[in-house]
């Protein structure tokens, strides 16, 4: 199996499955580009004891992020200011207090949410020069253990690719 750089894979795809998007996996010749598929895939070749379980103890792990896409999605299309401190409460409180979402190690659901976090952290700070608060301990400490991931810092995508793709969605506050 290869890992390949998030910059890399549009052109990596090109041949192999047209109109696909990351994430990708490619074992033995076979593209996989569902990332259910690619999920089950993982659990099934990379299973214990040689490797470490991915998925989830708990299946409140799964989903434990859901809202807080949501959250900053409303929050950063935004550009009514008087809408600007209700919305970033809510974001804020959608935020987990946990080193990891099933533990202490990397899971899936980890792996489905750290990639988001990313994206949220970028498009605030260029967009409401906004950053995630130092009170927030559980979170700040839940990403800066995801960026001392190699595995994670490889297969983020660059922070101009990702405000490349925000660019028409983000609206800066009206002054």
């Amino acid at each position: 199996m290869k890992m390949e750089p998030s910059r890399a894979a549009p052109e990596v795809l090109k041949d192999l499955a047209p109109g696909s998007q990351p994430p990708f996996v490619i074992f033995n010749g076979e593209v996989l580009t569902d990332t259910n598929k690619i999920e089950e895939f993982l659990e099934a070749t990379l299973a214990p004891p040689q490797y470490p379980k991915l998925c989830c103890r708990n299946k409140e792990s799964n989903t434990a992020g859901d809202d807080i896409f949501h959250k900053f999605s409303s929050y950063i299309k935004n550009s009514n200011p008087k809408l600007n401190d209700s919305l970033e409460k809510r974001f804020l409180r959608s935020m987990s207090t946990r080193n990891y979402l099933d533990g202490d190690t990397l899971t899936l659901a980890d792996c489905n949410l750290l990639p988001k976090l990313n994206i949220v952290k970028v498009v605030c700070k260029r967009y409401r020069n906004f950053e995630i608060p130092v009170e927030l301990k559980g979170l700040s400490r839940y990403l800066q253990k995801a960026y001392e991931q190699e595995e994670f810092r490889q297969t983020c995508p660059n922070d101009s690719e990702i405000l490349e793709a925000y660019h028409s969605v983000a609206k800066y506050l009206n002054r």
